[in-house]
């Protein structure tokens, strides 16, 4: 019980900051969406900043398990693509896309959060861990850029037609053609997303 509530003051804050914005949006605003006390509010989060760094801190628990997982892999091209489609059912299967925007809205005042700093920081190590050192500087940016298309398909596809399946899929296979340098098809994407349960 204390999780799901924990877990909805989360889910209303980052409405709010969204909406709002992050330094216009009080706890008492949030205590008063949830319809609780200011004081019950207190017992899971402190601060606006506390709200601010559990959800930064889910993102960063999602980016560690990848960097573990792909730590213990070999260094292949098959590989890339498995992490590749695994960090986009990620995105997908987290609120990554509401932090997203939160984020987006409200970088002035948390450009320094130590929360996004770490996370930012772990991206770069993803990065790192798809290349092989000695690898020349244009084929490093094209994977690091495979990555990040991901992140800049869900923003840009958001007003365009089509269901979320479609969308997801479109830039899934983006993303892999950019990996690979090469085409690829809705065949090979769609098998790739099935496979670890992101269909439908």
């Amino acid at each position: 019980m204390r999780e799901d509530t924990r877990s909805r003051i989360q889910e209303i804050a980052l409405k709010l900051f969204i909406e709002q914005g992050y330094e216009a949006t009080s706890l008492r605003e949030i205590a008063e969406e949830l319809g609780v006390t200011k004081a019950a509010l207190y017992y899971h989060f402190k601060t606006k900043e506390d709200i601010v760094a559990s959800l930064a801190e889910m993102r960063v628990n999602e980016i560690h398990e990848l960097l573990d997982w792909l730590r213990l892999q070999p260094r292949s091209p098959e590989v890339r693509r498995e992490f590749l489609v695994r960090y986009a059912v990620q995105l997908e299967s987290s609120r990554h896309q509401e932090i997203m925007r939160f984020l987006e809205r409200n970088q002035t005042a948390l450009r320094d959060h130590p929360t996004m700093v770490r996370t930012r920081e772990l991206m770069l190590e993803l990065v790192e861990e798809i290349n092989e050192p000695g690898d020349p500087l244009p084929l490093r940016l094209r994977r690091a850029m495979a990555l990040f298309s991901l992140h800049a398909g869900m923003w840009l596809s958001e007003r365009d037609a089509g269901t979320r399946e479609e969308k997801r899929g479109a830039t899934l296979q983006v993303a892999l053609e950019i990996l690979d340098g090469q085409e690829s098809d809705e065949v090979t994407v769609k098998a790739a997303m099935e496979r670890f349960g992101a269909a439908g």
